[in-house]
């Protein structure tokens, strides 16, 4: 398993958390290791896993982030967001 973080920044309430976490509990092949505002940290087992927890956290409105790429300022989505 591989290990991995991600950034979220439209997930900043409890509510859109339980939303993510919703979303993304059903995906085979990860496991939870941490999900708080803004940061998701899971363990996956390939890049194919990878991709489809990715796609289904944005298919659920929320922009996601790799820690390891740069940030910047750039918009986020989500339930609440201002």
């Amino acid at each position: 398993m591989k290990n991995i973080e991600l950034s979220i920044p439209g997930m900043q309430s409890a509510h859109c958390q339980a939303r993510v976490n919703s979303a993304i509990a059903a995906i085979e092949g990860i496991k939870i290791e941490n999900l708080e505002a803004g940061k998701l940290s899971v363990s996956v087992e390939s890049d194919e896993v990878k991709k489809e927890l990715v796609d289904t956290i944005e298919k659920n409105g929320y922009k996601v982030d790799a820690d390891d790429s740069e940030k910047g300022a750039s918009p986020s989505s989500g339930c609440c967001t201002n």
